[in-house]
């Protein structure tokens, strides 16, 4: 896996959505090479196969095998960025290790954000990347062993994408009508809970 010159697969049912990202991560990542696309998860895994590509950008609704069924096998072998119209896959997309999870429309800024996180996590070892996410599986389906399983990680909302926020980074929360703002030491993020439905959810050793 080589930072300077990294390679990525795009899977798409969409013929025009595919040739859309491509244009779209030419701009934003000139060095990424794209060096295969695919309409379905199965296609998906076998140019993976072929090609080893260090990145692939899967969509997660494709006839036949879906894109979550697809990163379960991809798992450890490249770093995986779910594109999608769908907002309710995110918790499952993470769980399968997602370095990111975009909502379609792309836009460029939001792609920008995502190159540059995956810029440095192609610096990172293999092994300090799987046991990471080997961590965040395993958080995220049990909360914590001895403890009951009060939520470690947020599904908020940054623009139009999601994010996956460690309650770790969370510096306090405040109440926005509906919803509640999240501020952790770089961003404010939203999360479609009332701050009354989150205290039952949160550790009180960490919050209150």
């Amino acid at each position: 896996m080589s930072a300077s010159s990294p390679t990525a697969l795009i899977a798409d049912d969409e013929a025009p959505l595919r040739e859309q990202l491509r244009m779209r991560l030419a701009e934003a990542w000139p060095e990424l090479r794209i060096v295969a696309e695919a309409a379905n998860g199965s296609e998906a895994l076998e140019l993976a196969a072929l090609h080893k590509p260090d990145i692939a950008f899967l969509d997660i609704r494709m006839p036949g095998m879906g894109g979550i069924d697809a990163a379960r096998q991809l798992y450890n072998r490249c770093h995986i960025v779910f594109a999608t119209a769908y907002d309710q896959y995110a918790l499952d997309a993470f769980e399968q290790g997602a370095i990111d999870y975009l909502l379609k429309p792309v836009t460029p800024a939001r792609l920008q954000t995502t190159c540059e996180r995956l810029r440095a996590r192609l610096t990172r070892a293999p092994q300090d990347i799987g046991a990471q996410l080997a961590e965040l599986g395993t958080l995220l389906k049990q909360g914590g062993a001895a403890k009951p399983s009060y939520l470690r990680w947020i599904q908020a909302q940054v623009g139009g994408s999601l994010r996956m926020v460690s309650t770790r980074e969370i510096l306090f929360f405040q109440a926005d009508d509906k919803y509640t703002c999240v501020q952790t030491a770089t961003a404010q993020l939203l999360i479609r809970k009332t701050l009354k439905e989150l205290a039952d959810e949160l550790d009180p050793d960490e919050f209150w």
